[in-house]
């Protein structure tokens, strides 16, 4: 059974997260996708630790599905084999500070002379336009200047960090659904396009609750642990050896939440919690109240006594319960592949379930510049001509030797 994009050739010009992240879903949907790096570094992440027989772990999970050819793209051949497979993508992604494509030769405006019907997307700090363009950009910048570090963390707190690079995979995913949608439109008219976006405003584009309340009241988010702006119990609880979040944020569940999960009725007509806006007003002794309750017994406790009321609530996990949990494996989401340098290792499972194949984990990560050869001869390149390219330092394979003896 055909993937969704088997055929659509993809090259990506981009490291560490927000670019590979919009590439690798792009990958298991079926795109052929061939990663330029430059060597002998390669992609930013694949130095991060930890390192299996020398390959980075986290660099193998996020790359996927993907070939790498390592192109000194500052020689005129390594320009120009990156040029002939423009010719032959449909879709080009880079994440470099804008302008590092243009001064490469290999921008937009210089693939669309040779390609008319590609379509290439720019991911970036801050854009390709406006005060802050060439000014560096990474996730915790992002976080930053978008407010989400300010509405992050403890009332009074420092700001903080969301805990993953939110902003990267922001961008990721928004560079991901215009491409996808462009190519839709391409199907339809045969026509490219340039798409740019950027981590900042990507993050920004997900505060939607908060743009509202600003420019309807003047109201401005700041941290509230993990409360809800709007609505109340709605966040997670101290109980005797953890936390559990709850979300009885309506008459119905907190209804149910009060007499049969607390066993609490007389709440529902404490004058300080009988409306929602009491609610709000009054959290903090709302969730003392609770928390009177919830600290006699553990977690495990009251997560199936939510379930049993049908409110929904759930354990606040480390990370090795979230990976370890029986929902979490039989949904699929850790899974093993086996790597050439690493050997088995686990992957990252998809999110998406579909009747019909829709992902597919094909290969492993590559090392770098593991096609080099390959992708050349599919170039029309000869062994003669790659073994040139490798001695003038064009074109490299990390692992050469060892791979052709």
């Amino acid at each position: 059974m055909a993937l969704p994009l088997d055929g659509v050739k993809v090259l990506d010009f981009t490291a560490v997260m927000a670019g590979p992240y919009c590439t690798l879903m792009l990958a298991d949907m079926g795109a052929d996708v061939t990663k330029i790096e430059a060597f002998p570094e390669g992609d930013g992440s694949r130095r991060f630790e930890p390192k299996v027989n020398g390959e980075s772990y986290c660099f193998a999970v996020l790359n996927r599905n993907k070939k790498s050819i390592a192109l000194d793209m500052k020689q005129p051949q390594g320009r120009e084999i990156f040029m002939r497979l423009a010719a032959q993508a449909d879709i080009i992604v880079e994440n470099y500070r804008p302008g590092v494509a243009k001064k490469l030769g290999i921008d937009y405006d210089a693939v669309r002379k040779i390609n008319p019907a590609i379509i290439y997307a720019s991911i970036s700090g801050f854009g390709q336009t406006g005060p802050y363009n060439d000014k560096g950009g990474f996730d915790i910048i992002a976080q930053g200047m978008s407010g989400i570090m300010r509405m992050t963390g403890e009332p009074g707190g420092r700001p903080a960090k969301v805990g993953i690079a939110m902003n990267d995979i922001a961008a990721g995913t928004t560079a991901l659904y215009a491409i996808l949608g462009s190519y839709i439109k391409k199907l339809k008219t045969g026509e490219g396009i340039y798409l740019e976006t950027s981590l900042l405003e990507a993050g920004l584009a997900w505060t939607f609750w908060e743009f509202g309340a600003y420019f309807g009241s003047g109201e401005i988010p700041m941290a509230n642990g993990t409360r809800h702006r709007r609505s109340t119990p709605y966040q997670a609880y101290k109980t005797k050896d953890g936390y559990v979040t709850v979300g009885a944020n309506n008459d119905k569940l907190w209804t149910n939440f009060c007499t049969r999960v607390l066993e609490q009725p007389q709440l529902l007509e404490d004058p300080r919690f009988r409306t929602l806006p009491a609610r709000l007003q009054n959290i903090d002794a709302l969730q003392d109240e609770i928390e009177k309750v919830f600290l006699a017994q553990p977690t495990a406790h009251w997560v199936p006594k939510l379930d049993a009321a049908a409110v929904p609530g759930g354990s606040v996990y480390t990370y090795d319960q979230a990976l370890a949990d029986p929902h979490i494996l039989a949904r699929n989401m850790v899974t093993e592949i086996d790597h050439p340098r690493i050997g088995r290792m686990k992957n990252m499972g998809s999110p998406v379930k579909a009747s019909g194949e829709f992902t597919k984990v094909r290969m492993p990560a590559p090392w770098l510049g593991q096609h080099s050869d390959a992708v050349l001869k599919s170039l029309g390149y000869d062994d003669a001509l790659i073994a040139a390219l490798h001695a003038q330092g064009v074109i490299y394979d990390q692992h050469r030797k060892k791979a052709t003896t």
